[in-house]
């Protein structure tokens, strides 16, 4: 009988040894410091991806006579239109009871929708502590049921003055507004400040994270966002940007905002807008956002007179052409 070759076992162990040695690298890496593995600059990057494209309950009633929808037609007609999820609407919630939150998840799980933004309204710019009260703890409730409905992100605004008789008189005046009598925008940031730190504990605790929007009031400039944003300095309080509420000069007060940025609404006006038309450049936003490394998702928010059977499958063709 032919002796059989003896094996290497030499070759065998140099294996083994490389395997153990790989293995104790990645045991190595995985018990890094949390901070530390998060914050690690000499990892690679993959390559950028689309962004997920939802849309705004919003879009469906726009504050329109006769327009408003239920949240849960909403998510059906946000899932056979393509979205990838919605952003609901606070205000236009007709129930908030535990039975109807889980509902609206169901059905957006049967759509195979995230239920990705909650936008909500409060106002802080107001020399009355016990008002600013009322909106924080207004705010704290909204994170709760933002929590109940599996949802990560929530728009907050810093309310406006309120002397401007309604809304549409706030547009036609491009969003400038007189403060009160005997005070002034710079009255108001510490109230702002103050208001949105006393919210943050909740935002934590639930896992929300806030984004302020450039949204009238002290909102209304990328600056005064960037210095409430950077004042408080909380990873729970990042920036919402909408894309119509800059009037001009759009691209360069969204370029200033865009790296603390974590959620996007997007505006198209089909059939002229209700309070205004903007001519936006997608594609050039696209590259902003892009350069700034943002790839969470864009909302659309329609603001146009044209049917949504039809203006909003358009939009979103042109929102994933422009955050492919």
């Amino acid at each position: 009988m032919k002796a059989q070759k003896a094996p290497d076992l030499s070759a065998r162990g140099r294996n083994r040894r490389q395997i153990l040695q790989a293995a104790g690298a990645l045991a190595a890496g995985a018990a890094l410091p949390l901070e530390r593995a998060v914050a690690e600059p000499s990892r690679p990057r993959f390559a950028s991806r689309p962004n997920r494209i939802a849309v705004a309950s919003y879009s469906f009633w726009r504050y329109q006579q006769g327009r408003r929808l239920d949240i849960a037609e909403c998510i059906d007609l946000a899932g056979e239109m393509g979205f990838d999820g919605v952003d609901i609407l606070h205000r236009q919630m007709t129930d908030e009871s535990p039975a109807y939150l889980r509902e609206l998840k169901r059905r957006a799980l049967i759509n195979g929708l995230d239920l990705c933004g909650f936008s909500t309204h409060q106002g802080f710019v107001s020399p009355d502590a016990e008002k600013r009260q009322k909106n924080i703890e207004h705010t704290i409730h909204c994170i709760e049921l933002a929590y109940a409905l599996g949802i990560g992100c929530m728009r907050v605004n810093t309310g406006t003055w309120g002397t401007s008789k309604d809304f549409n008189e706030l547009m036609a005046n491009r969003g400038i507004e007189k403060p009160l009598p005997g005070y002034t925008d710079e009255d108001a940031f510490p109230w702002v400040i103050e208001s949105l730190e006393k919210c943050l504990p909740a935002a934590e605790k639930c896992g929300v994270v806030l984004g302020l929007e450039n949204h009238w009031g002290l909102g209304r400039t990328p600056q005064g966002v960037k210095r409430i944003v950077e004042a408080i300095d909380s990873p729970w309080l990042r920036v919402l940007l909408d894309t119509g509420n800059f009037f001009e000069d759009p691209y360069d007060k969204l370029e200033v905002l865009a790296p603390l940025t974590v959620f996007m609404q997007a505006k198209t006006y089909y059939g002229g807008g209700i309070w205004y038309t903007l001519d936006l450049d997608y594609p050039r936003i696209g590259r902003i956002m892009r350069k700034a490394g943002f790839t969470g998702y864009v909302s659309l928010e329609f603001e146009g007179h044209e049917d949504v059977r039809t203006a909003l499958p358009k939009s979103l063709a042109v929102l994933r052409a422009a955050f492919a």
